[in-house]
Protein backbone atom coordinates (compact mmCIF):
# COMPACT_ATOMS: atom_id res chain seq x y z
CA UNK A 1 0.00 0.00 0.00
CA UNK A 2 2.86 2.34 0.79
CA UNK A 3 4.28 1.73 -2.67
CA UNK A 4 0.94 2.66 -4.22
CA UNK A 5 0.57 5.77 -2.07
CA UNK A 6 3.94 7.07 -3.23
CA UNK A 7 3.48 6.11 -6.86
CA UNK A 8 3.23 8.62 -9.68
CA UNK A 9 0.57 11.14 -8.71
CA UNK A 10 -0.67 11.23 -12.31
CA UNK A 11 -1.19 7.48 -12.48
CA UNK A 12 -4.86 6.61 -12.97
CA UNK A 13 -4.32 3.06 -11.75
CA UNK A 14 -2.40 3.67 -8.50
CA UNK A 15 -5.47 2.76 -6.40
CA UNK A 16 -6.71 -0.09 -8.60
CA UNK A 17 -5.86 -2.75 -5.98
CA UNK A 18 -8.32 -1.24 -3.47
CA UNK A 19 -10.48 -4.39 -3.36
CA UNK A 20 -7.57 -6.74 -2.73
CA UNK A 21 -6.21 -4.56 0.05
CA UNK A 22 -9.63 -4.20 1.71
CA UNK A 23 -10.12 -7.96 1.74
CA UNK A 24 -6.63 -8.62 3.09
CA UNK A 25 -7.14 -5.99 5.78
CA UNK A 26 -10.37 -7.72 6.85
CA UNK A 27 -8.53 -11.04 7.24
CA UNK A 28 -5.78 -9.43 9.33
CA UNK A 29 -8.28 -7.57 11.53
CA UNK A 30 -10.30 -10.73 12.16
CA UNK A 31 -7.12 -12.63 13.01
CA UNK A 32 -6.04 -10.22 15.77
CA UNK A 33 -9.47 -9.26 17.06
CA UNK A 34 -9.18 -11.40 20.21
CA UNK A 35 -5.96 -9.57 21.15
CA UNK A 36 -7.64 -6.16 20.77
CA UNK A 37 -11.03 -6.69 22.37
CA UNK A 38 -11.67 -3.01 23.07
CA UNK A 39 -10.18 -1.54 19.91
CA UNK A 40 -12.78 -0.08 17.47
CA UNK A 41 -11.71 -2.14 14.47
CA UNK A 42 -13.39 -1.27 11.20
CA UNK A 43 -14.32 -4.07 8.79
CA UNK A 44 -15.32 -3.58 5.17
CA UNK A 45 -18.42 -5.16 3.64
CA UNK A 46 -16.46 -6.71 0.82
CA UNK A 47 -19.61 -8.07 -0.82
CA UNK A 48 -20.69 -4.50 -1.52
CA UNK A 49 -17.34 -3.26 -2.81
CA UNK A 50 -17.49 -2.20 -6.47
CA UNK A 51 -15.35 -4.01 -8.97
CA UNK A 52 -12.49 -2.45 -10.88
CA UNK A 53 -14.52 -2.21 -14.05
CA UNK A 54 -17.58 -0.55 -12.51
CA UNK A 55 -15.90 2.10 -10.34
CA UNK A 56 -14.19 5.35 -11.22
CA UNK A 57 -10.86 6.62 -9.93
CA UNK A 58 -12.28 8.75 -7.10
CA UNK A 59 -14.24 5.82 -5.62
CA UNK A 60 -11.16 3.62 -5.84
CA UNK A 61 -9.09 6.30 -4.13
CA UNK A 62 -11.65 6.71 -1.35
CA UNK A 63 -11.79 2.98 -0.55
CA UNK A 64 -8.02 2.64 -0.80
CA UNK A 65 -7.37 5.54 1.57
CA UNK A 66 -9.99 4.28 4.03
CA UNK A 67 -8.29 0.86 4.05
CA UNK A 68 -4.88 2.47 4.48
CA UNK A 69 -6.11 4.55 7.43
CA UNK A 70 -7.76 1.52 9.10
CA UNK A 71 -4.59 -0.53 8.68
CA UNK A 72 -2.46 2.26 10.14
CA UNK A 73 -4.69 2.42 13.23
CA UNK A 74 -4.60 -1.36 13.57
CA UNK A 75 -0.79 -1.32 13.48
CA UNK A 76 -0.80 1.40 16.15
CA UNK A 77 -3.08 -0.63 18.43
CA UNK A 78 -0.93 -3.75 17.99
CA UNK A 79 2.32 -1.91 18.68
CA UNK A 80 0.84 -0.46 21.86
CA UNK A 81 -0.53 -3.83 22.96
CA UNK A 82 2.73 -5.67 22.33
CA UNK A 83 4.76 -2.99 24.08
CA UNK A 84 2.51 -2.95 27.16
CA UNK A 85 2.41 -6.75 27.38
CA UNK A 86 6.17 -7.13 27.13
CA UNK A 87 6.63 -4.48 29.81
CA UNK A 88 4.21 -6.22 32.19
CA UNK A 89 5.77 -9.63 31.60
CA UNK A 90 9.26 -8.23 32.25
CA UNK A 91 8.02 -6.51 35.40
CA UNK A 92 6.45 -9.73 36.67
CA UNK A 93 9.62 -11.71 36.02
CA UNK A 94 11.81 -9.16 37.80
CA UNK A 95 9.39 -9.02 40.73
CA UNK A 96 9.49 -12.78 41.28
CA UNK A 97 13.26 -12.91 40.82
CA UNK A 98 13.77 -10.21 43.47
CA UNK A 99 11.28 -11.41 46.06
CA UNK A 100 10.73 -15.19 45.92
CA UNK A 101 13.62 -16.20 48.18
CA UNK A 102 12.42 -13.79 50.89
CA UNK A 103 9.07 -15.53 51.33
CA UNK A 104 10.42 -19.09 51.54
CA UNK A 105 11.49 -19.75 55.11
CA UNK A 106 12.39 -23.45 55.01
CA UNK A 107 13.83 -25.76 52.40
CA UNK A 108 10.92 -26.75 50.15
CA UNK A 109 10.43 -30.45 49.58
CA UNK A 110 7.78 -30.23 46.86
CA UNK A 111 7.02 -27.84 44.03
CA UNK A 112 3.65 -26.80 45.41
CA UNK A 113 5.44 -25.09 48.31
CA UNK A 114 7.22 -22.82 45.84
CA UNK A 115 3.94 -22.33 43.98
CA UNK A 116 2.26 -21.22 47.22
CA UNK A 117 5.05 -18.72 47.81
CA UNK A 118 4.65 -17.28 44.32
CA UNK A 119 0.90 -17.00 44.77
CA UNK A 120 1.40 -15.10 48.02
CA UNK A 121 3.63 -12.67 46.12
CA UNK A 122 1.01 -12.20 43.41
CA UNK A 123 -1.70 -11.52 45.97
CA UNK A 124 0.59 -9.14 47.83
CA UNK A 125 1.15 -7.33 44.57
CA UNK A 126 -2.58 -6.71 44.31
CA UNK A 127 -3.34 -9.33 41.67
CA UNK A 128 -6.72 -11.09 41.83
CA UNK A 129 -7.10 -14.80 41.21
CA UNK A 130 -9.50 -15.51 38.36
CA UNK A 131 -8.93 -12.08 36.90
CA UNK A 132 -5.22 -11.21 36.74
CA UNK A 133 -3.97 -14.77 37.16
CA UNK A 134 -5.17 -18.32 37.67
CA UNK A 135 -3.56 -21.41 39.10
CA UNK A 136 -3.47 -24.88 37.56
CA UNK A 137 -5.93 -24.03 34.82
CA UNK A 138 -5.48 -23.41 31.09
CA UNK A 139 -5.10 -27.05 30.12
CA UNK A 140 -3.10 -27.61 26.93
CA UNK A 141 -3.44 -30.76 24.85
CA UNK A 142 -0.84 -31.78 22.29
CA UNK A 143 -1.51 -35.09 20.58
CA UNK A 144 -2.54 -37.51 23.36
CA UNK A 145 -0.81 -35.63 26.18
CA UNK A 146 -2.46 -32.97 28.34
CA UNK A 147 -0.50 -30.45 30.41
CA UNK A 148 -1.57 -27.75 32.85
CA UNK A 149 0.72 -24.80 33.64
CA UNK A 150 1.13 -23.85 37.30
CA UNK A 151 0.00 -20.26 36.68
CA UNK A 152 -1.52 -18.43 33.74
CA UNK A 153 -1.98 -14.72 33.14
CA UNK A 154 -4.78 -14.61 30.56
CA UNK A 155 -4.60 -10.90 29.77
CA UNK A 156 -0.90 -11.29 28.95
CA UNK A 157 -1.20 -14.66 27.17
CA UNK A 158 1.53 -15.74 29.59
CA UNK A 159 2.17 -19.00 31.45
CA UNK A 160 4.42 -19.64 34.45
CA UNK A 161 5.80 -23.04 35.43
CA UNK A 162 7.65 -23.85 38.66
CA UNK A 163 10.48 -26.37 38.85
CA UNK A 164 12.21 -27.55 42.03
CA UNK A 165 15.81 -28.52 41.34
CA UNK A 166 16.70 -31.36 43.73
CA UNK A 167 18.65 -33.73 41.52
CA UNK A 168 20.29 -33.81 38.08
CA UNK A 169 19.74 -30.54 36.17
CA UNK A 170 19.60 -32.50 32.90
CA UNK A 171 16.25 -33.98 33.95
CA UNK A 172 14.84 -30.49 34.51
CA UNK A 173 16.08 -29.36 31.11
CA UNK A 174 14.16 -32.23 29.51
CA UNK A 175 11.02 -31.29 31.46
CA UNK A 176 11.30 -27.63 30.50
CA UNK A 177 11.82 -28.45 26.83
CA UNK A 178 8.71 -30.65 26.88
CA UNK A 179 6.70 -27.86 28.53
CA UNK A 180 7.94 -25.32 25.98
CA UNK A 181 6.74 -27.49 23.11
CA UNK A 182 3.34 -27.88 24.75
CA UNK A 183 2.62 -24.44 26.20
CA UNK A 184 3.94 -22.52 23.20
CA UNK A 185 0.97 -23.77 21.22
CA UNK A 186 -1.35 -21.67 23.39
CA UNK A 187 0.60 -18.90 25.16
CA UNK A 188 2.62 -16.05 23.67
CA UNK A 189 5.29 -16.10 26.39
CA UNK A 190 6.49 -18.53 29.04
CA UNK A 191 8.34 -18.11 32.33
CA UNK A 192 10.06 -20.97 34.15
CA UNK A 193 10.92 -20.36 37.79
CA UNK A 194 13.57 -22.84 38.90
CA UNK A 195 14.08 -23.00 42.66
CA UNK A 196 17.55 -24.45 43.09
CA UNK A 197 18.56 -26.49 46.14
CA UNK A 198 22.21 -26.49 45.15
CA UNK A 199 22.24 -28.73 42.08
CA UNK A 200 22.83 -26.11 39.38
CA UNK A 201 26.47 -25.03 39.22
CA UNK A 202 26.33 -22.73 36.18
CA UNK A 203 23.13 -20.72 35.77
CA UNK A 204 24.05 -19.41 32.33
CA UNK A 205 24.82 -22.89 31.04
CA UNK A 206 21.52 -24.20 32.39
CA UNK A 207 19.52 -21.44 30.66
CA UNK A 208 21.47 -21.76 27.43
CA UNK A 209 19.31 -23.19 24.67
CA UNK A 210 16.10 -22.81 26.69
CA UNK A 211 15.51 -19.07 26.54
CA UNK A 212 14.09 -17.36 23.49
CA UNK A 213 13.94 -13.56 23.40
CA UNK A 214 10.35 -12.40 23.90
CA UNK A 215 9.07 -15.97 24.16
CA UNK A 216 10.73 -18.09 26.88
CA UNK A 217 12.51 -16.87 30.01
CA UNK A 218 14.11 -18.91 32.82
CA UNK A 219 14.94 -17.51 36.23
CA UNK A 220 16.91 -19.46 38.84
CA UNK A 221 16.38 -18.66 42.51
CA UNK A 222 18.93 -20.10 44.95
CA UNK A 223 17.88 -21.29 48.41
Amino acid sequence: METSVHADAESVWKYSSFGTFARQYNEIAKGVKHYLKHAPLNLFDVEKLPGLGDSHALVQKQIFESTHASLSMLIGYLEQKVGVTESEVDSLRNFIQANLRRVIFKVPEREFEVQDAIESLLVGRGMAKGLDYDRETGRVKVSVKESVPDFIFPQLSHALEVKLSKSKPANLVDEINADIRSYSTRYSSLLFVVYDLGTIRDDAEFRSGLETAGKVAVIIVKH
